[in-house]
């Protein structure tokens, strides 16, 4: 093992430090941050497996993997992340970048959806509205529109429920103008709680809709 680590740390801080050139765009800095952390990956692992030939061999083919998977971050994405930002101010809806590059909003239950109901809430529409503009200013982005409830009832309600809230913020995104085949939607019940469901104040966290948004990296 320890004969590997010249090579294992010579292969991998070369990709890594493609992410480091200040005259490259977001996304080459994203495809370059991504190319170095395959590469340390694969580099251990192969150093691992394989000694320093599996080192170096590892660095490879994890950079490789790590600069062409994932989603991309481009300036459209930052432009999009912005927008939200501006249009969720005071809402409490949570608007953030993932660690694999997707754009993230957080509703929260006093923002999205009444107790037990599924139609948008009036205080919902507006931010789907300047929502839906971003989406169909970059379309080459998908949407995953993900529904959650508390503890509070059985899976055979809160089940269905997270599904039908799910599915109403995309069938208002699809009224204005977003395309249903961007759109995937998923409801997850109680299953994912991100609070103490034992306290009434904390287990409103739970009621909630994630939306993520992606785009693709290019083949």
């Amino acid at each position: 093992m320890t004969s590997s680590l010249p090579k294992l740390a010579l292969s991998a801080l070369l990709v890594a430090g493609l992410a480091g050139c200040a005259n490259m765009s977001q996304t080459q800095q994203d495809t370059g941050k991504g190319a170095g952390m395959g590469a340390i990956a694969g580099a251990l692992l192969g150093a691992v497996t394989g000694g320093s030939q599996g080192a170096t061999r590892g660095a490879v083919i994890g950079g490789a993997l790590g600069a062409g998977g994932g989603y991309l971050w481009s300036q459209k994405m930052q432009e999009q992340k912005a927008a939200m930002e501006r249009a969720t101010v005071g809402t409490g809806v949570a608007v953030s970048q993932t660690a694999d590059n997707r754009l993230k909003l957080d509703i929260p239950s006093d923002v999205s959806f009444a107790t037990g109901r599924s139609d948008i809430s009036s205080s919902f529409a507006p931010i789907l509205n300047q929502f839906a503009t971003s989406l169909n200013q970059n379309q080459v982005t998908t949407v995953s529109i993900i529904g959650h409830t508390d503890s509070t009832g059985s899976d055979a309600i809160n089940n269905p429920l997270s599904v039908d809230r799910a599915n109403s913020a995309r069938d208002y995104l699809a009224m204005r103008g977003v395309a249903n085949n961007r759109i995937m939607t998923e409801g997850r019940g109680s299953r994912e709680p991100i609070a103490d469901n034992s306290n009434p104040q904390t287990r409103a966290k739970n009621r909630r809709v994630e939306i993520y948004v992606a785009e693709p990296a290019q083949r």
